[in-house]
């Protein structure tokens, strides 16, 4: 039995969705804050909070849970600079109380969500694992202590975990079952195609002026279906018996955010209008990462690799749920 801890989420609902395709069973645990019941409709769900140590040592005796998958945080990096306080209470306190359950409980196997803000601005693209990991936003300074704390039990406590650094999510599961749905929306391929079916006016380019064939920023999109995959991989990963590691989960390409606005056009036939603004503090010029670590220890290879594929899946779920802020 696997513990999916933000399972309600954009992730963690799609790693849900493939755990049960794979007839593996699973639990999810998510206090529903920025979650959604109805993406996991048909598994079972404790509403609760990581930090209740309590309530994790009795879901994992009562369930048999053998390993947990970890996705619950808050991950808006411009909130976590307006609040740090709530990201490390969040983030790493009740992290570290999850943690503790475990180790009471002697559940030894963690697949992590971490980000590509673990790196800071790149020295070097594409990004390596190898890459210095200093963070300057509290979102990835979180992450990044999360890490450092899963070292540390490691070896206290025999914990073994895979860490998965993401570069951006993105798409929406094939079916158009479901999909991405943050309140406030802050990515950019979602608000773009709220642009194109007039859902918003248009959508904001911030910066045009940086070092960049078309001025806009470059990033990293990968299928939130792939990132689902590359988690099942690390799950196995542990299971026969590896040692704990860290994984960039990426494309290895990246796009502007004119091709982005550019492939919405394409996809759904429409236009859509953009407008410019100032560059945002902190965002580097280009985030591209590699995976190819990923691809030799774990075998993981992502289906979606071109991003009229990935937003095509994301424009399904658009249209099966339009303005869909609950689901």
């Amino acid at each position: 039995m696997i513990l999916v801890t933000g399972g309600a989420g954009y992730v963690g609902s799609h790693v849900v969705r493939e755990l049960r395709r794979a007839g593996i069973p699973c639990v999810v645990l998510d206090n529903l804050v920025r979650g959604y019941r109805e993406l996991v409709s048909d598994a079972d769900v404790i509403v609760g909070d990581i930090g209740d140590a309590g309530l994790v040592r009795r879901a994992i005796r009562e369930y048999g849970v053998t390993a947990v998958m970890h996705f619950a945080a808050y991950a808006y990096v411009g909130e976590s600079v307006a609040d740090p306080l709530k990201y490390y209470e969040n983030n790493v306190t009740a992290t570290v109380k999850l943690l503790r359950a475990m180790v009471d409980t002697d559940v030894r196997m963690l697949v992590f969500s971490s980000t590509c803000a673990t790196y800071g601005f790149p020295e070097a693209t594409p990004i390596t694992e190898a890459h210095p990991q200093r963070p300057i936003n509290p979102y990835g300074a979180t992450k990044l202590m999360v890490e450092r704390i899963l070292q540390d039990i490691s070896r206290a406590h025999g914990v073994r975990a895979v860490v998965f650094r993401y570069f951006n999510a993105a798409g929406a599961d094939p079916s158009g079952a479901i999909g991405e749905s943050h309140v406030p929306e802050t990515h950019l391929i979602p608000l773009t195609l709220q642009a194109a079916t007039g859902q918003r006016d248009s959508v904001e380019i911030y910066g045009t002026d940086y070092p960049t064939p078309d001025g806009t920023c470059i990033r990293d999109y990968i299928h939130v279906t792939d990132l689902a995959q590359a988690h099942m991989l690390g799950l196995h990963y542990l299971q026969s018996g590896a040692p704990g590691d860290a994984f960039n989960l990426g494309n290895g390409s990246g796009f502007s955010v004119r091709e982005v606005i550019a492939s919405v056009e394409r996809v759904t036939g429409r236009t859509v209008r953009s407008v410019t603004a100032p560059r945002r503090p902190g965002d580097p010029p280009a985030l591209v990462g590699s995976a190819s670590k990923a691809r030799q220890v774990l075998g993981w290879t992502p289906k979606f690799d071109t991003l009229d594929a990935i937003i095509d899946t994301a424009w399904k779920w658009h249209n099966r749920s339009p303005g869909c802020a609950r689901a």
